[in-house]
């Protein structure tokens, strides 16, 4: 640079660093998909709350139970108990502070703070929830449990961890679609597993499966959006930055 030659003012500025990807590629198709999914699992809470419907519901129940101890095999069995193990806190909870820290490290707040936001709504919701129905368990558990049985947590923990997990971790594409197969795949072996176990009654854990699920598109969604306008008014700031330090044009 010669000297005495002035210096241009937008050669000062430093670059920006690379901006964090949105949650979702397509925001309309992720608010539909989670209003969708939002609607299905409070029409079957709103369905198990009614006397008369979960009557009915009871009787598929008892079917289904009797179906899983007449198919009860020990390899499968064995499989049904380790499924058991990883919907234990001592295992959803490592995993998902060790997703929330990744995230972290690797500074992709928004994307960490949607998989936090699902996971906790999936907690405040779990507790009142299952003191509401106060539903007893199946009698003849394979595994120790405790508590009421709808919904069942091990579903929800199950859902709301492995799909907030793939929607923060994986770019949108389809990597991100098959990932997302293969943890909803996951989520409902660990829902049959908690069916075979009777641990939970059927119900009990499609219940738990839907409120996951939801769980992770919400709070994705809100998140998106809440990014989105953010984005939104930075670049109008940074816009208007620059606006104020280009020099006036001579007349």
């Amino acid at each position: 640079m010669r000297a005495g030659r002035p210096v241009s003012p937008v050669s000062t500025e430093p670059r920006p660093g690379p901006s964090e990807p949105l949650i979702l590629a397509a925001p309309g198709r992720g608010a539909a998909a989670a209003a969708a999914v939002a609607a299905l699992t409070a029409v079957v809470f709103l369905v198990a709350a009614d006397r008369a419907a979960l009557a009915h519901i009871q009787h598929v129940d008892d079917s289904w139970l009797r179906l899983m101890v007449s198919w009860r095999d020990g390899p499968v069995t064995v499989i049904a108990k380790v499924f058991n193990v990883l919907g234990l806190v001592y295992v959803t909870l490592p995993v998902r502070i060790a997703v929330a820290g990744y995230l972290a490290v690797r500074r992709r707040w928004w994307h960490c703070a949607a998989f936090v936001a699902a996971v906790v709504l999936s907690e405040i919701l779990i507790g009142p929830l299952k003191g509401a129905y106060d539903r007893a368990r199946p009698p003849g558990s394979l595994v120790a449990t405790s508590g009421a049985s709808f919904p069942s947590g091990h579903s929800i923990a199950a859902s709301v961890t492995v799909l907030a997990a793939v929607i923060a971790l994986v770019p949108a594409g389809r990597r991100r679609v098959a990932w997302g197969l293969a943890g909803a795949g996951f989520a409902v072996l660990m829902a049959l597993s908690r069916a075979y176990l009777a641990a939970h009654w059927l119900s009990d854990a499609i219940a738990g499966l839907l409120l996951g699920t939801a769980c992770a598109l919400v709070a994705a969604t809100a998140v998106d959006q809440a990014q989105r306008r953010w984005r939104s008014r930075r670049a109008g700031t940074a816009g208007s930055s620059r606006a104020a330090a280009r020099p006036a044009e001579r007349p």
